[in-house]
């Protein structure tokens, strides 16, 4: 993470789009948090001192959400406390970013290649913006990596994270729409739809996979990499 850090210092993005299944996630719409500040929390988690403020891109968010409300469920919400999906990688990436704004975004409960073409029309938005942008897919893999895993003990967990890995490395986006549907439930991962409306946004584009790291801390997959535009 601290890797990433510095490459995002170094691309100094006005705007961080960040989409987190851990907020509130509907079944059949796509949610955008509008909201004029942010702020970050981790007293859930014992830490009361932690905190950060952070403001909203709203002009991308209006113009994101008029373009594509014609043909894709989109709803919107007014959470000014972050989510933890949002907020750690949030805490982590931006220590150099002061001026930053957000976009915080949650997917769907629809199939990974609806997320894929929701990146898909994302795409358009953001490019025809001034503005530099990242785009931050935050998730987990797998829950359930080891006997004290969240998600209890599969080892179908391991190979779905190995899978996704490789997937990714060789740019294999086809593969990683139709991974298996079993071994997804049974490794209870919350990170292929954030990362399909990524490759979404990716479509058509030339761009380098950069592994960062792969580690199951706690029986849970977490994957650090950069999709590096030339």
């Amino acid at each position: 993470m601290k890797a990433l850090e510095q490459d995002m210092y170094i691309a100094r993005p006005d705007t961080l789009v960040i989409v987190s299944p851990h907020g509130n996630v509907l079944p059949d719409a796509f949610t955008i948090n509008l909201a004029a500040q942010y702020t970050i929390s981790l007293k859930e988690f014992g830490d009361h001192q932690t905190t950060a403020s952070f403001r909203s891109d709203f002009m991308l968010i209006d113009k994101i959400q008029r373009a594509m409300r014609r043909d894709t469920s989109l709803s919107l919400s007014s959470e000014e406390v972050l989510d933890y999906g949002v907020s750690v990688p949030l805490l982590l990436l931006s220590a150099h970013l002061p001026t930053i704004s957000l976009v915080p975004m949650a997917p769907a409960g629809l199939d990974y290649k609806a997320h894929y073409e929701f990146g898909d029309k994302l795409k358009e938005e953001i490019m025809n913006s001034n503005k530099r942008i990242a785009f931050i897919a935050s998730a987990d893999l797998s829950h359930t990596l080891t006997n004290d895993a969240p998600g209890g003990f599969s080892k179908k967990g391991a190979a779905l994270d190995a899978k996704v890995v490789e997937l990714i490395k060789t740019k294999d986006t086809d593969g990683l729409l139709a991974l298996d549907t079993e071994m997804c439930q049974a490794s209870k991962e919350c990170g292929l739809r954030p990362i399909s409306i990524l490759l979404g946004l990716l479509a058509r584009m030339a761009y380098e996979p950069k592994i960062h790291s792969y580690e199951g801390p706690f029986g849970v997959g977490h994957l650090v990499a950069n999709m590096v535009l030339p």
